[in-house]
């Protein structure tokens, strides 16, 4: 039951992204800024060690690309009030990436060299890295884009 649940969430949430792919070739070709959130629902509990492992071993990435120029900024947000469970999310990421097509790793930039320059002992942080990733009870990555209101006007 929960591979059948898995696999329909893998395929609602390549849904959107599929559609995104083929708009970050327009993308690429106006050099448009792309903005992505990332939101994180973590486990009850464990919100404190969840940000003390993204800021040791996730942030810094984030820090760097923009220094870089491939994210233009990024913002780290957590909600004031609290909602419903099933509507939770503890910490919201938006980054705003150089152009779609970095956005969907479709550039020549090689991650891996990146993570083994920022974090040369890798064993630690991929260990790190697993634990951050067992505290969460949900992930998603909302690809967003401006909409231009007068393109809709009469």
């Amino acid at each position: 039951m929960k591979t059948k649940y898995f696999l329909s969430l893998v395929i609602i949430l390549c849904i959107p992204g599929l559609a995104a792919y083929g708009q970050a070739k327009d993308y690429r070709l106006a050099d448009k800024p792309f903005t992505v959130e990332y939101y994180y629902k973590i486990k009850w509990g464990y919100f404190d060690e969840f940000m003390e492992l993204y800021m040791k071993n996730h942030w810094p990435s984030i820090e760097s690309s923009i220094k870089t120029g491939d994210f233009l900024s990024a913002k780290i947000e957590r909600p004031f009030n609290h909602v419903g469970e099933a509507d939770r999310w503890d910490l919201r990421v938006t980054v705003v990436w150089k152009n779609a097509l970095m956005a969907f790793g479709l550039d020549d930039f090689d991650m891996e060299a990146f993570n083994r320059k920022l974090y040369p002992d890798q064993e630690r942080w991929k260990k790190e890295e697993q634990r951050r990733f067992e505290l969460i009870d949900e992930h998603m990555d909302v690809q967003v884009y401006e909409v231009d209101p007068a393109s809709y006007s009469n």
